[in-house]
């Protein structure tokens, strides 16, 4: 079953809404690493499967969610939940996505003793260490028709990396500047266009 478009904001049937804390639910049980590891599985559910919302839409959605403060898991589940079915949409996303987590910390908190030691849980670590930096690498690679549509997009990519890996400066600074330049891009763009237009 698949919740088709024209159902965006509107009220869902009970197993639409079920349907939809599923395609979260699996998303947060699978995702390691992060909400950036997130990604990749959210565009194949979301996009590529129940094509709820289209490829740069859900490239708009990252580039907004990840910008806004807290996790770009949960600020994304909010947003496409919000997008499907409004408020109740919304709550429903974002408690398939926050429970698998819930579910798994609770058990590991109860057992981390005998789970700690365990050489089988080591070794099975070890080969996901890997797999979660390419999940990583995966988001970066699908984000970045969002990130490169202009030059500048590549000019301010190239300095932040400079400006972490080089100059140690924190993240939130480079955050900042970094915003704080794409808007005065824009802003002197859009003066640009309408001194043409005059």
């Amino acid at each position: 079953m698949v919740i088709k478009m024209e159902t965006i904001r509107k009220k869902l049937s009970p197993k639409e809404l079920l349907l939809m804390f599923w395609a979260f639910f699996k998303i947060g049980a699978f995702t390691l690493g992060g909400g950036f590891a997130m990604i990749p599985l959210m565009k194949v559910e979301m996009v590529d499967k129940q094509k709820w919302i289209k490829e740069e839409e859900f490239l708009d959605i990252i580039a907004i969610t990840q910008s806004a403060p807290g996790a770009v898991a949960i600020n994304s589940s909010i947003y496409i939940g919000y997008e499907l079915a409004g408020f109740l949409g919304s709550c429903i996303a974002t408690l398939g996505t926050v429970l698998p987590s819930f579910l798994i910390i609770l058990f590991i908190v109860l057992f981390y003793t005998d789970i700690s030691s365990n050489t089988y849980v080591r070794k099975a670590f070890r080969g996901i260490y890997p797999a979660i930096v390419v999940l990583i690498m995966s988001a970066a690679v699908n984000l970045r028709k969002a990130a490169f549509k202009h030059t500048y997009g590549i000019i301010i990519s190239a300095c932040a990396l400079i400006a972490l890996l080089v100059f140690d400066i924190h993240p939130i600074i480079v955050i900042i500047v970094a915003g704080l330049t794409g808007f005065f891009i824009h802003e002197k763009g859009a003066q640009d266009d309408l001194g043409g237009n005059k």
